[in-house]
C-alpha cells in the first residue's frame, strides 16, 4: 500500500492541491449528491470517496485493508474534509456500519474483480440503501480486460470466466520496480450480464447503463488525450473502454 500512496498514478499531493478525481460523465449520471449519505464500497485510498465529499455528499469510504483505511482518513484530514474511512471486508460491511443506511452506494473502476460472488455483493447494497436510494457502478469494461495484453487479441475468456492467478514478477502496477512480499493475486472477469442480473435479482431498478470511449485507467497501449483521459489510439476499432450503472431501490 505505501507504493500506491507514494506512485505518480495516485498523485496524492495532486489530489491534496485539489485535484477531482470523478470522472468526467459521474456527475450527469448520477445527479447532485450535495447533503447526500453515499457509502463507497472497495474504497481503496479513497480519491474518489473524497471526491464526492469536495462535492457535498457526507461519506464514508469502506475497504478491507488497514493500510488504505489509514492513507485515505490521513487525506481526508489534509484535505480538511469530513469523511469517515471503515476497515471492513465489503461483504461485512453492513453490520461493520451498524446497519446504517444511504442514498447512495458508489463503487467504481476495478472493485469487482476481486469479488467471486456477484449475488453476495449485490446483496450487501441491497442492504446497505435506504428506500429510494441509488446504487451507482462504474468499472472497467470486461471486453478491454478480454485483451489486456495489447488492446486487439483477446487472451482470455470474459464470459463464464474462471478465477485467474497472477503473479506480479516486478513489483505492483504502480511501482513496477518494487519488491514485494506477496506477490501472487486472483482475479475474475464479470460478464456485464452477471452484473445486470445481481443487480435486477435483489429488486433493485436498472435507470441507466452506458458505456464509455475513455478510460483513466493507463493501458500502455493506449493514447492519452484531453483531460488526461486515455483512449483507444487513431484507426483502431472501437470498444467500449468503461461502463456505469445507476440501478434504484424502491
Amino acid at each position: 500500500m505505501p507504493h500506491h500512496a507514494a506512485s505518480e498514478l495516485y498523485d496524492l499531493a495532486g489530489f491534496r492541491a485539489g485535484r477531482d478525481d470523478i470522472r468526467p460523465f459521474e456527475p450527469t449520471d448520477l445527479g447532485p449528491v450535495a447533503g447526500r449519505d453515499l457509502v463507497h464500497l472497495q474504497c481503496h485510498l479513497g480519491t474518489d470517496t473524497l471526491s464526492w465529499a469536495r462535492r457535498g455528499a457526507r461519506v464514508v469510504g469502506v475497504d478491507f485493508a488497514p493500510a488504505a483505511v489509514e492513507v485515505a482518513t490521513e487525506l481526508a484530514g489534509d484535505c480538511g474534509l469530513d469523511a469517515e474511512f471503515v476497515c471492513a471486508d465489503v461483504h461485512d460491511a453492513p453490520a461493520a456500519l451498524g446497519g446504517r443506511a444511504f442514498d447512495i452506494v458508489y463503487t467504481g473502476i476495478g472493485a469487482l474483480n476481486w469479488l467471486p460472488d456477484l449475488d453476495a455483493w449485490a446483496d450487501v447494497v441491497a442492504r446497505l440503501l435506504c428506500p429510494g436510494g441509488v446504487l451507482y457502478l462504474v468499472e472497467i469494461h470486461p471486453a478491454v480486460l478480454g485483451v489486456v495484453n495489447d488492446g486487439r487479441t483477446l487472451s482470455q475468456d470474459i464470459f463464464d470466466a474462471d478465477y485467474v492467478r497472477r503473479e506480479e514478477e516486478g513489483g505492483t502496477y504502480t511501482a513496477p520496480d518494487a519488491t514485494l512480499t506477496n506477490t501472487v493475486s486472483y482475479e475474475r472477469v464479470h460478464a456485464i450480464s452477471e452484473v445486470l442480473s445481481a443487480v435486477l435479482d435483489v429488486g433493485l431498478t436498472i435507470e441507466l447503463f452506458h458505456e464509455q470511449s475513455s478510460t483513466n485507467v493507463p493501458w500502455p497501449w493506449m493514447v492519452r488525450g484531453d483531460g488526461g483521459l486515455y483512449r483507444l489510439p487513431e484507426g483502431w476499432p472501437k470498444y467500449p473502454l468503461t461502463y456505469s450503472l445507476r440501478a434504484r431501490r424502491a
